[in-house]
């Protein structure tokens, strides 16, 4: 359903490394292939210049929808880490107080695995109440602590917002903006339009993600609550005017199995 008093807000999600982890801590950092509700929830607090102890309720009952323009490739990072004040790490055990113990002997440096998406492009549309989609793309647009992708050492690349639509259902939000791909992606389209993989919020959908947040603050430390969604493929205009049944050129193959890849 649909109505005046609603709005979509779309955003361009590019950048040379993303990283959308869920639940994984400690030493092992993943990335979800998509954009998570938590992961773009959290962009629009900085946006707005929110604490991490504000309260998300209002953030949370937005709709999300996002499209897979370019779904880029996995990137582990070896990466090291140290206490500031040069101490030993600390260990898995505990003392009888429930303390964790330093390690020994002496433990200095610690070893995180880190997942990234590189050279990915996605578009989230996120749909509510008008007044408040109209003062998160104004953020957005004027954010009041830098965006990032994830994780605080992925910038986006380029402008974030797309602008607003006026309401309309997540899958025809998403039909209704112009392929993102980069022009080396969309040099190997091949006819009129190309089909891309989205996933929209639905009640009724028929599957679940676990990544709406209940809070950000660091001393408590995040919940994840599911929510339904439904997978989709929506259909855009590649902006290749060659038709799909044109001869390739001679030496070249009539079909690229890797394309789908964005390789």
């Amino acid at each position: 359903m649909t109505g005046t008093d609603h709005a979509v807000l779309v955003l361009r999600l590019a950048a040379p490394l993303q990283s959308w982890g869920g639940p994984s801590r400690y030493n092992q950092r993943e990335t979800r292939p998509q954009p998570t509700k938590s992961g773009v929830l959290g962009l629009l607090a900085a946006a707005e210049g929110r604490d991490r102890e504000a309260s998300l309720t209002d953030l949370v009952g937005l709709q999300l929808g996002v499209r897979v323009d370019q779904p880029g490739t996995l990137l582990r990072d070896y990466h090291t880490y140290s206490d500031y004040r040069g101490v030993p790490l600390l260990s898995a055990k505990t003392n009888a107080k429930g303390q964790q113990t330093r390690t020994t002997p002496a433990k200095h440096t610690g070893v995180t695995r880190r997942y990234y998406l590189q050279d990915a492009v996605f578009v989230a549309a996120l749909r509510g109440p008008k007044a408040l989609v109209q003062s998160l793309e104004e953020a957005v647009r004027n954010p009041a602590f830098p965006l990032c992708l994830g994780r605080r050492s992925c910038p986006p690349t380029g402008p974030v917002s797309l602008g607003l639509r006026t309401d309309s259902p997540l899958k025809e939000a998403l039909e209704g903006v112009p392929w993102q791909a980069g022009s080396h992606r969309r040099r190997q389209a091949r006819g009129a339009t190309v089909s891309l993989e989205a996933t929209v919020e639905d009640p009724a959908g028929d599957r679940i993600a676990l990544d709406v947040p209940d809070t950000y603050d660091l001393r408590t430390g995040t919940r994840f609550v599911r929510r339904d969604v439904r997978h989709l493929w929506v259909t855009v205009p590649s902006g290749n005017d060659r038709p799909a049944t044109e001869t390739a050129p001679a030496g070249q193959p009539d079909h690229d199995p890797f394309a789908l890849l964005g390789w």
